[in-house]
């Protein structure tokens, strides 16, 4: 009769330490999967909110060198570190209604004045007192610039103007932008699949 209790108490407890070493390894793998959930979640919202995110191109404006629904990157890092530079293709909130985003192209720099007439567009500043007319080749040839105005930036106001002068709000209705609103500019375009690659700007 004791040999029975015996054996049923070293059975019990045999049975009591392979629940405990389940329920250890189970806490174990679950503590593994939160700490690679924590880590990359680290790395992801940092890089999501203060160096790149996403942008959908809405409208023509920019056409023909991004269209409607290009699904772009937008490097949100380098204004920080520096200057917007002329050509680039940047990503702003609208002044008159900030919960818009708008790409424009970066035309005219602080300091700089600005005139649009003849179809062209004249940049005045301290390296060209007189005036030097701004080439853009990424614009199409059958393109007009129409409109006849004459703008000194102030300080960090930039001139922008779309690729599709004849279909766009641009600095010509709305006045310049100050880099307040700026968000980055378009560094990668990840759709359509068949233009994907990264964006290049124009050197000057």
């Amino acid at each position: 009769m004791s040999e029975i209790n015996t054996e049923n108490a070293q059975a019990s407890g045999n049975q009591n330490d392979s629940g405990t070493s389940l329920s250890y390894d189970l806490l174990v793998f679950l503590w593994e999967v939160a700490k690679v959930v924590l880590i990359s979640l680290a790395i992801i919202v940092p890089i999501r909110y203060y160096l790149v995110q996403p942008f959908f191109v809405k409208g023509p404006s920019m056409e023909s060198n991004f269209h409607d629904k290009d699904y772009l990157i937008v490097d949100e890092i380098s204004y920080s570190l520096g200057e917007p530079k002329r050509g680039e293709a940047v990503i702003f909130r609208y002044p008159a209604n900030p919960k818009e985003f708008f790409i424009k192209r970066i035309i005219g720099l602080p300091g700089e004045e600005v005139l649009v007439r003849d179809n062209k567009i004249t940049i005045f500043n301290r390296e060209n007192p007189e005036g030097i007319i701004l080439k853009e080749e990424y614009i199409d040839s059958n393109q007009v610039t129409s409109g006849n105005m004459r703008t000194r930036l102030d300080e960090n106001e930039y001139w922008v103007m779309g690729d599709n002068r004849m279909n766009s709000h641009d600095s010509r209705a709305f006045g310049p932008v100050n880099k307040s609103y700026f968000i980055g500019r378009a560094t990668l375009r990840l759709f359509p699949f068949d233009r994907i690659g990264v964006i290049k700007s124009p050197t000057y």
